[in-house]
């Protein structure tokens, strides 16, 4: 298998040639998106969806396009951050930073399951040391493995993507995006054969989808004239997500081209609006069954709309950190919650147990697992937890949401952002805060977008601006919130044994634990319920701890119905112990902590061999590979072997170098 432009190290963006030119503004430094409000996972999660959970008629919170294509719109590209080599003054400054971040005591998280001795470990040390497969609809785990591209005689010559320079790929996305004032374009064939101009028609009309060509004699030269055949509608229609390139797909072909995509460094949707800036295509044409989040390796398949295997294998040429392959046409596309989990292989650096210690620790993992908690990142990073924002929204205490999201705070946050908040707290004006935001689609640029257009005295609308799977993080947040602490409750009162009055599923549907059928279910049958008005909560006194939390917050838990429909919660149902699969382990021995110490999908396909390890070293790494069933977290996987704090304070303060 022919291997090129195989390269993968910091920064994603690499011109070798003028055919892989981007959109003129990816020449430009990328803008920073700073949306504090935490995607529905960790990174470190097997999913980010909670409607991965069983939901009794539960609102659909990913079903509207809508909301979709205003979830891909609202992250804009961000910076890659810490690099391999590490940025000492970036780390010390973020670890001073998240000394007013949350722990894990914080948000509830205080009990584990077994009883071996814990020890240390450096948790992400690199972002390579943490890779994510998704586990698909078929139950295999994906990986990349084949960059070979289906053959299709439709498609065009490869040639189409080098035939044309970069100044004539500039002038004719202006002339496809109506951005000058010129009705048409004139390339000259220089090299004049029948050949070489139907390689020039066959490359304006793939990559510029909406524009036409035809062949003109202009004072004794050949021409290629591309032009709008019928204005700014005929454009709208091609470019749409139902309808586009309708002209040029072969009848015979899948309408999807489904592929795996490698990527470093990048969440899900940062890497879709690369994708679809290089295609000059709108993000809401691809589609995925989960999202992975940015500091890690992952491997997910991914499906877009009308465009060629062959047009995205040329992206492999101008992409750093991200590799396409395994492509294949599909009828349909992939949608939220279809994946049945995620395999990670996860390293632990330099750490303290010993090999016995390390061996009891795997051992109870596999056999027994771990407590199902809500990880670190569902509360965000700041000193002003997400869960606080949610139970205001619940609360219908709409001031004391907007002052929440607006309000200075310690925490990892970026500069221009807090000066926000201070301009804010100094003067209440929504337009003079604005200002000092340069990125307009964060949450508080929003939120204050919004209070410029409705006033202060309309902050239900104001805060509805937000797109909607963002607002719904916040009660989410809280539901996780509740969920934690009842949870550790519940281990504290009951141990890990099924008792009389505690609910499993049957189905979808929720039933209690009888006396005389105790002996029928494990630890491992036993769920929770996330307060809802559409459960049932336990029959015994976790029920009414329950209810207490929710007094205290101000809340009525026999009414979970809100005024506005949006933020009505019916609840789900979470098992209360989650025990992996595919559960392996090593501890291994290495003198350089820069080195990585497993092969990924791409030095595999690069015939890397694997790394050989002394028998010695200075240092210790604990090797984990398991698989995870979605909306489960692995941080908590890893805390349980580490009986550590996995919250980013914590970690930040035990070592500053985590996060090279």
């Amino acid at each position: 298998m022919e291997m090129t432009g195989m390269s993968l190290k910091r920064g994603y963006v690499v011109v070798k040639d003028n055919d892989c030119v981007g959109p003129a503004e990816e020449i430009k430094k990328q803008k920073v998106s700073e949306c504090c409000v935490p995607k529905d996972g960790d990174g470190l999660d097997s999913d980010c969806l909670p409607s991965s959970e069983t939901e009794p008629k539960s609102p659909e919170v990913f079903s509207d396009g809508k909301d979709k294509k205003n979830s891909s719109a609202q992250l804009e590209e961000e910076e890659d951050g810490f690099s391999e080599e590490g940025e000492e003054e970036e780390a010390e400054s973020f670890a001073e930073m998240m000394k007013h971040g949350l722990t894990e005591l914080d948000v509830g998280i205080t009990k584990f399951v077994s009883s071996h001795q814990g020890f240390s470990g450096i948790l992400k040390e690199r972002y390579s040391d943490f890779i994510v497969h998704e586990i698909g609809k078929d139950g295999q785990i994906s990986h990349l493995d084949d960059l070979s591209v289906p053959v299709d005689e439709e498609d065009p010559s490869e040639d189409v993507f080098s035939v044309l320079t970069t100044e004539e790929k500039q002038q004719l996305e202006e002339l496809q995006l109506f951005k000058n004032k010129e009705t048409s374009v004139a390339i000259e064939v220089i090299e004049d054969t029948k050949e070489k101009r139907t390689i020039i028609h066959q490359a304006i009309k793939s990559l510029f989808p909406g524009l036409e060509t035809k062949t003109e004699d202009r004072a004794g030269r050949k021409y290629i004239v591309a032009y709008h055949a019928a204005g700014k509608k005929a454009l709208a229609k091609v470019r749409t997500a139902a309808d586009p390139r309708k002209h040029s797909w072969p009848k015979s072909r899948g309408s999807y081209c489904h592929f795996v995509l490698y990527k470093e460094n990048k969440d899900t949707m940062d890497a879709i609006n690369v994708l679809s800036k290089y295609l000059r295509v709108k993000p809401n044409i691809f589609s995925y069954m989960g999202t992975k989040d940015k500091r890690a390796i992952t491997v997910q398949e991914i499906a877009v709309l009308k465009i060629s295997a062959q047009r995205l294998a040329h992206l492999n040429k101008c992409l750093m950190n991200f590799k396409l392959g395994n492509f294949s046409y599909q009828k349909n596309p992939l949608k939220l919650g279809e994946l049945q989990g995620n395999h990670f292989t996860v390293i632990l650096r330099n750490i303290t147990g010993t090999d016995d210690q390390v061996q009891q620790a795997m051992n109870s993992l596999k056999q027994i697992g771990f407590i199902n908690y809500y990880g670190m990142q569902r509360f965000g990073t700041t000193a002003v937890p997400t869960y606080q924002v949610g139970r205001a929204i619940l609360q219908n205490s709409w001031t004391e949401v907007m002052d929440l999201i607006l309000k200075p705070r310690s925490g990892a946050e970026k500069g221009y952002l807090v000066k926000c908040r201070e301009e804010w707290a100094k003067t209440k004006d929504p337009a003079a805060a604005l200002k000092k935001l340069p990125v307009k689609r964060c949450v508080e640029g929003q939120l204050l977008r919004g209070l410029s257009k409705y006033g202060m005295k309309n902050i239900v609308s104001a805060f509805g601006i937000i797109p909607r799977n963002n607002r719904l993080m916040y009660i989410h947040s809280y539901q996780s919130y509740v969920w934690n602490n009842m949870v550790s409750k519940r281990i504290e009162d009951y141990g890990l044994k099924p008792v009389p009055g505690d609910l499993v599923l049957k189905g979808a549907t929720a039933t209690y634990i009888e006396e005389e059928d105790v002996n029928n279910y494990s630890i491992h049958d036993v769920v929770m319920p996330l307060p809802g008005f559409d459960v049932i909560y336990p029959k015994h006194k976790i029920s009414e701890a329950y209810r207490e939390m929710l007094t205290t917050d101000n809340l009525d838990i026999d009414n979970m119905r809100h005024k506005i429909r949006d933020y009505s919660l019916s609840g789900a149902y979470r098992k209360i112990i989650i025990r992996p699969q595919n559960v392996s382990w090593g501890v291994v021995a290495y003198d350089d902590p820069k080195i990585p110490l497993f092969n990924t999908d791409v030095d595999n396909l690069e015939g890397k061999p694997p790394p050989v390890f002394a028998s010695e070293g200075k240092y210790r790494a604990l090797k984990m590979d398991f698989s995870l069933p979605p909306s489960t977290y692995a941080t908590m996987a890893i805390r349980e072997v580490l009986k550590m704090d996995t919250s980013i304070k914590n970690q930040t303060q035990l070592n500053t170098t985590w996060l090279r």
